[in-house]
C-alpha cells in the first residue's frame, strides 16, 4: 500500500509565465499549493527571438528550493508549450538557446514543404493542424538555412524533455509533446521519419519517445544539492501542458468540449482513436497525444494572446490596467460592432496589436473600433464566437452533440468570457480549476507512485477538490453575429 501524503511538484511553464505547485492528496481530497511564480520572457538577439533557456532552469531550481523548504519531495514533471526544442551535443551541452515559435525564420516555411509533401498529404500522415510554428517547419527552415547545429547535435529534444536532460540526465521525448509539432505517426506513436525524410530533415538525433506517466529516475546530485529535494523522481507526464489539463477536467460525458484557456485557446474533445479524416482537414483538426491512451482532437486557437499584447502596446509603462478591469472595460464597449478571426496570421506575432485589429476591421469593411473599452469588446466577442465556430467542426467531425464546454486554465476565471461562451454556444460552461495543468501534472505523478488508481479515480478526487462555476446560456440573441462570423470565417478560408 502506497504511503498517504506524499509532496508532488508540478513545474508547469506556459508561454507567457511559469510556476512552481506543490499538491498532495491526503486519501480524500488534493491539495495544491503555489509556491513561486515569474515570467518568461523571450530575449531578441541579433534579429531572432529566443527563450532564455538559463533562466527558465533557474526558476525551476528556485520553485524546487522552495517547494523542499515545507517537506520531502517524491517527484517533479515539467510541462510546457508545445513545438519549441533545443539541441544536445555529445558532451550533453545545450548548442543554443532554443528558438521561439514566434520567431519568423519559419513563417514562409510551409509554402516550400507543401512543394515536397502536398499539405493535405501532409495532414493526413501526421493528423496534426497546419501550423506555421510546427516543429516540423521549424527543422525544416535550419535545413534551408544549412544550420550546422542539424549535424552537430547529438540529440533534439523537445522543451520539457530538455528540462528533463538537465534534471535527471535522461534523454527521451514525452509522446504528446512530441506529437505537437507534426513530426509523430498519430497511429504507431513513432517518430514519423517517412515525412521528415522526405522533406530532407535528420533523424538520427531522434530520441525514443516515451509514454506520459513514464518514470525517468531520480535528480542528479547536482540538482539535488541545488533543491533539497533529495531523492526525488523524475516523471515524464503529460508533459504538454494541454493534455496535462485536460486530464484535469472532470468531463461529464463524451459529449463535453473543453477550452483551455490561456495566451492559446485548445478547443477540443478528447477521443479513443485518431481522427484523421476529410472532414478534419478541412477544419484543420489536430490529433495531438493524451494521457491514458487517449487522444486531443482540438483546434489551436489564438487566446488571450490578443488581450495580452493590446494591453501591452495600450499601456506600455507602468500603470497597466489588471485583466479584470479590463474585463469591465470591454463590458462598456458596443456590443457586436465588428469582429475579427482571432487565428488571423497577422495576431501571431508580437507587437502593436490593436492597430492590426483596427486593419483587420477597415480590410474587412466593418465598423473600427476606435475607442478602448470597443476594442477588447471585439476580442471577447471574437473569441466567443470562434470557440463557437471550432465546438460546431468537432461536432461535424466526430458526429458527437456536443451539449456542454468545460473551461480550464487562468481563462476560467474571466467571467465575461465565460458567460459570452455560454451565450454564443447556446451551452452550458462549466469553468474550473484554474490551475488545471499543473494539477492533471500532480495526478499522473499520483498515478505513476500508486497512490490514485487511474484517470478515472483522479478525475473524480478533482471533481470534489476545486470549485468549479457554471454559466447558463442568457439571451437568445446571437444569431445574427454567428451569422456575420460565420461570413467573415468563410471569406477567409
Amino acid at each position: 500500500m502506497a504511503e498517504r501524503g506524499l509532496r508532488y511538484v508540478a513545474l508547469d511553464y506556459g508561454a507567457e509565465s511559469g510556476r512552481t505547485i506543490v499538491g498532495r492528496f491526503d486519501g480524500d481530497q488534493l491539495s495544491v499549493e503555489p509556491v513561486h511564480r515569474y515570467p518568461n520572457t523571450p530575449v531578441r538577439m541579433g534579429g531572432t527571438l529566443y527563450w532564455d533557456f538559463a533562466r527558465q532552469f533557474g526558476d525551476i531550481v528556485a520553485g524546487m528550493r522552495k517547494a523542499a523548504a515545507d517537506g520531502p519531495v517524491h517527484s517533479v514533471s515539467v510541462d510546457t508549450w508545445g513545438v519549441d526544442y533545443g539541441y544536445i551535443d555529445a558532451r550533453g551541452r545545450l548548442m543554443g538557446n532554443p528558438v521561439h515559435y514566434r520567431d519568423t525564420r519559419h513563417e514562409k516555411v510551409p509554402e516550400e514543404a507543401f512543394k515536397v509533401i502536398p499539405r493535405d498529404e501532409l495532414y493526413m500522415a501526421t493528423g496534426i493542424q497546419h501550423m506555421s510554428i510546427n516543429t516540423i517547419f521549424q527543422l525544416l527552415s535550419e535545413v534551408h538555412a544549412k544550420d550546422p547545429m542539424l549535424e552537430q547535435a547529438e540529440t533534439l529534444l523537445m522543451m520539457p524533455d530538455l528540462f528533463n536532460h538537465f534534471l535527471c540526465g535522461v534523454d527521451v521525448c514525452e509522446y504528446t509533446e512530441a506529437t505537437t509539432g507534426q513530426t509523430v505517426d498519430p497511429w504507431t506513436r513513432d517518430w514519423a521519419r517517412p515525412v521528415l525524410e522526405r522533406l530532407s530533415i535528420p533523424t538520427d538525433f531522434l530520441p525514443e519517445i516515451v509514454q506520459p506517466g513514464t518514470e525517468l529516475g531520480t535528480l542528479l546530485n547536482e540538482v539535488a544539492d541545488a533543491t533539497g529535494c533529495t531523492g526525488a523522481r523524475v516523471i515524464a507526464g503529460a508533459s504538454h501542458d494541454t493534455p496535462s489539463a485536460v486530464a484535469a477536467i472532470p468531463l461529464a460525458s463524451p459529449s463535453t468540449a473543453y477550452i483551455s484557456s490561456g495566451t492559446w485557446s485548445l478547443v477540443g474533445l478528447e477521443v479513443t482513436e485518431p481522427v484523421v479524416t476529410e472532414a478534419s482537414l478541412a477544419a484543420n483538426l489536430t490529433n495531438e497525444g493524451g494521457y491514458g491512451d487517449t487522444i486531443t482532437l482540438l483546434k489551436n486557437c489564438m487566446g488571450l494572446w490578443l488581450v495580452q499584447q493590446s494591453r501591452k502596446a495600450l499601456w506600455p509603462g507602468e500603470g497597466a490596467p489588471s485583466y479584470e478591469e479590463i474585463c469591465d472595460l470591454a463590458e462598456t464597449g458596443k456590443q457586436w460592432t465588428a469582429f475579427v478571426d482571432p487565428d488571423d496570421p497577422r495576431f501571431l506575432w508580437p507587437g502593436d496589436m490593436p492597430t492590426r485589429i483596427r486593419e483587420y476591421c477597415e480590410e474587412t469593411g466593418q465598423p473600427v473600433p476606435f475607442e478602448t473599452a470597443d476594442l477588447f469588446r471585439v476580442i471577447f466577442e471574437s473569441l466567443a464566437l470562434k470557440y463557437d465556430w471550432v465546438v460546431k467542426q468537432l461536432g461535424a467531425a466526430t458526429g458527437r452533440d456536443i451539449d456542454r464546454i468545460h473551461i480550464v486554465g487562468g481563462g476560467s476565471q474571466n467571467e465575461l468570457l465565460c458567460q459570452m461562451t455560454a451565450n454564443a454556444s447556446k451551452r452550458e460552461v462549466v469553468a474550473g480549476p484554474v490551475e488545471a495543468t499543473a494539477i492533471g501534472n500532480i495526478v499522473i505523478q499520483a498515478i505513476a507512485s500508486g497512490e490514485l488508481r487511474d484517470l478515472t479515480e483522479a478525475r473524480e478526487l478533482i471533481a470534489r477538490s476545486f470549485p468549479m462555476k457554471t454559466y447558463q446560456p442568457k439571451g437568445f440573441f446571437w444569431r445574427e453575429p454567428q451569422e456575420r462570423f460565420a461570413q467573415l470565417m468563410e471569406k477567409d478560408g
